[in-house]
């Protein structure tokens, strides 16, 4: 299959790799440059658009609009083209998506993906795919070859945005789980290793509660998805909950918290450094 890649930060470096091994003829725009053996640059994004696919992995709804819709490469598209947008971005962007797309008679699909470059590097994201399903069936080979496995979210492409969303909700309020209940049981003599051993041995056994007490344990907060981006994500949960007309109490919490983290100096840092504002004296580790 011929894919054009947009967007090659870590996330799409390493998923450009994977399709170029798997046998994909890949041709990529960045803005930023960079070299990737067995990807073909492109000078502008309409070029990266002449494919049977494009993958689109920019940072947010203004990277989207700024590098696509401004420029109308959109309306450049090859005839037949599936445009997969695997970014995370905004419920009332993809909705908006939804009727560019549709002026533009390109087919879009919605995958956003769970998993941090490390996974992406070794092709198990788990991806959670939403769109039409003859334009899904079209690009399926290629979403195998960087997940491990695809979760159909539906026909409707904003509602793989929102699951996205709530994943990473979901996250950091595990992170700030784990940064509380470590404030209850360290203060009382229990060492945290002691405790997180606990937790894995018996009632939390999953690889967010893994990964990230990991990281609580050692105090060092290497940036994985960084915290900046993990603010991004709260910001973009608020706005669906607030277009929902509901009140969600947990994720205010969060938001509020990982906002500290970002402002306390951290939004480089692996986005469980939040953790450090509740678990360590002087809040930064």
């Amino acid at each position: 299959m011929d894919i054009g890649m947009i967007g090659l930060g870590a996330m799409g470096t390493e998923i450009a790799r994977n399709l170029v091994a798997a046998g994909h003829r890949v041709i990529a725009w960045n803005r930023s440059g960079g070299h990737i053996d067995g990807v073909r640059r492109v000078e502008t994004p309409a070029q990266a658009l002449q494919a049977d696919m494009a993958l689109t992995m920019l940072a947010d709804d203004d990277a989207i609009r700024d590098v696509l819709l401004d420029t109308q490469s959109l309306h450049e598209a090859r005839a037949g083209l599936v445009h997969v947008v695997a970014s995370t971005i905004s419920v009332a962007f993809a909705h908006e998506l939804v009727a560019l797309h549709r002026a533009a008679n390109v087919a879009y699909v919605a995958a956003p993906v769970l998993g941090r470059p490390d996974v992406a590097a070794r092709g198990e994201l788990n991806v959670l795919a939403a769109g039409a399903p003859t334009a899904l069936e079209k690009v399926r080979p290629a979403l195998e070859v960087i997940g491990k496995q695809i979760w159909h979210m539906g026909d409707a492409p904003p509602t793989a945005y929102a699951a996205k969303i709530a994943c990473n909700m979901m996250i950091t309020m595990a992170i700030e789980a784990m940064a509380e209940a470590v404030a209850l049981t360290e203060t009382n003599g229990l060492a945290r290793e002691r405790f997180f051993e606990l937790i894995l041995g018996t009632l939390f056994d999953s690889r967010p509660y893994r990964t990230y007490s990991a990281n609580i344990i050692r105090n060092e907060y290497r940036p994985g998805f960084k915290a900046s981006l993990g603010l991004k994500d709260l910001r973009l949960a608020t706005e669906a909950a607030a277009q929902a007309g509901r009140s969600l109490p947990m994720l205010a919490a969060v938001h509020g918290r990982m906002a500290e983290a970002v402002q306390a100096g951290m939004g480089d840092r692996d986005w469980s450094a939040m953790a450090a504002l509740t678990v360590e004296p002087r809040g930064r580790g």
